[in-house]
Formats: C-alpha cells, sequence, structure tokens
C-alpha cells in the first residue's frame, strides 16, 4: 500500500481563493486587511520566509508592510516599531520574523505585540487561550495541520495522536488543539527514551523535531496519517522533512511531502488570522486612509 498524499499547495491554493473573496468583500466595506512584517538581520531562509508571506499577501489582496532592521539593531527600536505599529488603525495583524539575534529578548518581542494583531499567536494572552480553547489566533502552523488533517477526512476523535517535539511553536499548542477535538494525545521530545515505542502507537503521526529522516517506516504504525513538519537543508542543497519518505509512503495511510505539505499551510493561516482580525476591525468601525504607509 502507498500513502495518500496530502497536498498543501493544493489545499492551500483553495484557501487562498476563498480568502481573496473575503478581502474584496472587507475592502469594499473600507477594511482593507493589512499585514506588517518586521524582519531584523539578513538570513536567507527569513528572507525567504518573508518573501512567501509577502507574496500570499498579494495574492489573497492583503496590504503588506515590511520594516527591515540591520542585525545588530538595538531591541529598543525594535519594541518602538512593534508600538507603533499597534497603534497604526490599518494594521490588523503583525509579524515579527525568527529568529532574532541573541542580544534581543524574544519574550519581551512577542509581549509588546498588542494581542489583537498577534497573528501568529504567541503571545502569552492567545496562547493561554488556547489552553482553554477560546483563543482569537490559533499558532499558523499547527492550524494549517488541522486543516490539512480535515481536508484528508481524518478522523481526530478519539484516535492516538502521538506529536514528536515538543517547541512553543509547534509543538505544544498542536497538542492542545487536538486534545480539543479529543484525541489521546502524547508528546515527545529529545528526552524521550526508545521513540519507536511511542511513535509506533499513532493513528496521528506530527513530526516537528528539526531532525532530517528521524521517522523510518518500521516506527509508523501501518495506515498511519504522517504529517511532517520539519525543513531541514541537506549538504547537497536539497530540502527534506523530518520523515523518511520514500519508506514511510510505503507504511502510511496518509503523508505529508516536504516541501509542499505543511509550508505553504502555514503561510495561508497567517492570511486567515489577518483576516479574522480585520473584521474584528470592521465591527469597531475605525479605520484610516493612508496609501502613503504602504509605500514604504
Amino acid at each position: 500500500m502507498t500513502a495518500t498524499i496530502i497536498d498543501g499547495k493544493a489545499v492551500a491554493k483553495v484557501l487562498r481563493k476563498k480568502y481573496a473573496q473575503e478581502v474584496a468583500e472587507l475592502s469594499a466595506a473600507g477594511v482593507a486587511p493589512g499585514l506588517a512584517v518586521i524582519l531584523v538581520g539578513d538570513n536567507p531562509a527569513s528572507r525567504l520566509y518573508v518573501g512567501n508571506k509577502t507574496r500570499a499577501c498579494q495574492e489573497c489582496g492583503v496590504r503588506s508592510h515590511l520594516q527591515v532592521f540591520p542585525a545588530d539593531v538595538p531591541e529598543f527600536d525594535v519594541l518602538q516599531a512593534i508600538g507603533k505599529l499597534n497603534q497604526h488603525p490599518e494594521i490588523d495583524g503583525i509579524l515579527v520574523q525568527l529568529p532574532l539575534p541573541a542580544h534581543i529578548d524574544l519574550r519581551k518581542v512577542l509581549a509588546a505585540i498588542d494581542v489583537d494583531k498577534d497573528v501568529d499567536g504567541f503571545h502569552l494572552y492567545n496562547v493561554g487561550a488556547l489552553v482553554v480553547g477560546n483563543t482569537i489566533f490559533p499558532p499558523c502552523t499547527p492550524f494549517g495541520v488541522q486543516l490539512l488533517l480535515d481536508s484528508a477526512g481524518i478522523e481526530v476523535e478519539g484516535k492516538n495522536a502521538v506529536i514528536v517535539g515538543a517547541s512553543n511553536i509547534v509543538g505544544k499548542p498542536m497538542a492542545l488543539m487536538l486534545l480539543q477535538r479529543e484525541a489521546t494525545v502524547t508528546v515527545c521530545h529529545a528526552k524521550t527514551r526508545d521513540l519507536a515505542q511511542h511513535t509506533i502507537l499513532a493513528d496521528i503521526l506530527i513530526v516537528a523535531a528539526g531532525r532530517p529522516g528521524l521517522i523510518t517506516a518500521p516506527m509508523v504504525r501501518q495506515g498511519a496519517c504522517v504529517i511532517d513538519v520539519g525543513i531541514n537543508k541537506l549538504p547537497d542543497g536539497t530540502t527534506v522533512g523530518d520523515v523518511d519518505f520514500d519508506s514511510v509512503k510505503e507504511r502510511a495511510g496518509w503523508i505529508t511531502p516536504v516541501p509542499g505539505g505543511v509550508g505553504p499551510m502555514t503561510v495561508t493561516m497567517l492570511i486567515a488570522n489577518t483576516i479574522r482580525s480585520a473584521r474584528r476591525r470592521a465591527a469597531q468601525k475605525t479605520y484610516l486612509a493612508d496609501d502613503s504607509f504602504w509605500q514604504a
């Protein structure tokens, strides 16, 4: 049996078409969704990610504003920029591209973003709200994984879900979101002993460890759904995930490719959260026309 490929690019394309229509409707009502991105330094991967987000905005009609700082920028300048964006009435979402240089305190930066504009879902308020199932903005990657499962018709309720990787960005929020849908969740991490004894029990296996080829076929239950969140660059320039795709696809029931699986969904969920924020602004009926800002 060869696994069914869950095509994130195809799912994202359908969603972006839908979101473009929603953006057009909001813009016609005088509330054009706007996303601001702050990039610190010249990390090639970060620039690539920011470029993907900018293109997604263009595709969906979301106005985007990019603010770039040198790697040695004082922390105060970044916090001040966030403060100004918090106050700007046409900004619905603020995203600070990670990672940040070591001299900038990530916790301060995330706490500085207005919770009503935290479209990445990393503010402590949104993380806490996720625990009780009432977050405004779900974190984009877990949100994207959730929609991929739905698109493939994967039943979550009552299933054994195993997450490999316990990061604040993917692993922990993913566990909370699966719990809310009544899965039985196990979270594995760097200190987990005998990883395979956990992964082999998974009906749904989500891997976000940052280790290429970590999951091999003998570690996967026959017919399981395998979601590969990992993105790793090999010395020859090849991009691969955390799952040994060629072997695991012969054992799994469903599997996401890398690239083309979770990645496009993460960016698309950023657009979804920005639209959600714009709808909240529309309900408040406050906006300002300032075209010069968007030309910066």
